[in-house]
């Protein structure tokens, strides 16, 4: 739902940590140009007179602006405006957002990174510094993610930092969770809740310990075997930084934000498969298509299904899926081994190394893949 600005007008949104940057639906304002103030921008060398020029011979119109409401500072957009004063107008249309200063910072980065005008390497290094010293809590891959630049330079950034920031135990990551810096103490803040209430629901254990919900069922249920909540390997040991975008939280395999999160490319690849004539005009190709597709579904939509897996059914669904995970491992195998040989340069599956195929002594008759219905 679009938040309502003080005047009770829908307002301009940004959530910068959980993917969307603006409500597309939010109204479009005509404003006095004469309203407006110079943005708070992190382009160092302000303007660009030519890009101004270019901008002002475009005929077509240009997408409207954002302004910051409280303040009429220009968030985005300051060569749009220059060159609508340069071709006489005395209005633009705008979108205003709501929020902070360095909350409208904050997006004036996002959005100038993301389009336009691209940003100098030491404009997104500035900016990811100033972004770190308002919001310490976010991951370091979140803040690269924002800034255009490499979770390498933001932590680099972080450490050379002298600024006094509060002291967190945990990181907030590109997705918008909270995990704890320490997983240790996560999971034995989540033995306490369960030790306190065995019945405890799994969302309000990890919300209140800091952890996945990955992680509050799978402390549930060592404890239910009488065993440790922390794993053994794990005892004593602190995550990095950037694990908090690698994986659900720092002890946990990383199962819903890299193998069941959906990769970046895979759906232009998946596109290209499925216009090749020789997989789509014969039985077998769009079988391995459709069971292709049946995995696209990203780390939420995984997330929901492990939720609604009954219990009784748990060990049957996950043993059927780890034999599934095994096949498609023999198939990728086989179809590199393949490759290998005939020397084919198209890749189905993965991208593992010719030289993993070496050790297969397995037969056709060995794969045996299960494939779930679509809904």
């Amino acid at each position: 739902m679009t938040p309502l600005a003080g005047n009770g007008e829908p307002a301009l949104r940004t959530t910068v940590l959980g993917g969307e940057c603006l409500e597309p639906r939010d109204p479009v304002k005509r404003v006095p140009i004469a309203s407006l103030r110079d943005s708070d921008s992190p382009r160092s060398d302000g303007v660009d007179l030519d890009h101004v020029q270019l901008l002002s011979e475009v005929q077509v119109p240009l997408p409207p602006i954002v302004v910051h409401r409280s303040t009429m500072r220009v968030i985005d957009g300051m060569h749009r405006l220059k060159a609508a004063i340069l071709r006489g107008r005395d209005h633009i249309e705008v979108r205003y957002f709501d929020g902070d200063d360095e909350d409208a910072f904050v997006l004036a980065v996002q959005l100038n990174a993301a389009h336009g005008l691209p940003l100098s390497a030491a404009d997104r290094t500035a900016a990811a510094a100033r972004v770190l010293g308002a919001h310490p809590e976010w991951s370091d891959q979140a803040i690269a993610a924002l800034a255009g630049i490499s979770d390498k330079t933001v932590a680099a950034i972080r450490r050379a930092s002298t600024a006094e920031h509060p002291a967190v135990n945990y990181r907030i990551g590109r997705d918008g969770r909270r995990r704890p810096l320490n997983p240790t103490e996560g999971r034995m803040r989540a033995s306490a809740l369960f030790t306190e209430k065995a019945d405890a629901p799994l969302r309000e254990v990890a919300a209140e310990a800091g952890i996945s919900l990955n992680t509050a069922r799978d402390v549930r249920e060592r404890l239910r075997r009488g065993e440790d909540p922390v794993p053994e390997q794990r005892r004593g040991r602190t995550c990095r930084d950037t694990t908090a975008d690698r994986h659900d939280s720092a002890d946990t395999p990383p199962d819903l934000n890299d193998a069941l999160a959906l990769a970046p490319d895979w759906k232009a690849k998946f596109d290209v498969l499925a216009r090749d004539p020789a997989l789509r005009f014969n039985e077998e190709g769009r079988t391995i298509l459709r069971l292709l597709h049946s995995q696209m579904m990203g780390a939420q939509a995984w997330e929901r299904l492990i939720e609604n897996v009954p219990t009784h059914s748990t060990a049957s669904v996950a043993e059927a899926a780890r034999r599934c995970g095994q096949a498609w491992q023999q198939f990728a195998r086989r179809l590199e081994a393949r490759q290998c040989e005939t020397g084919t340069t198209q890749r189905f599956v993965s991208e593992a190394h010719c030289s993993e195929s070496d050790s297969l002594g397995h037969s056709a008759g060995d794969l045996r893949i299960v494939s779930a219905r679509r809904a």
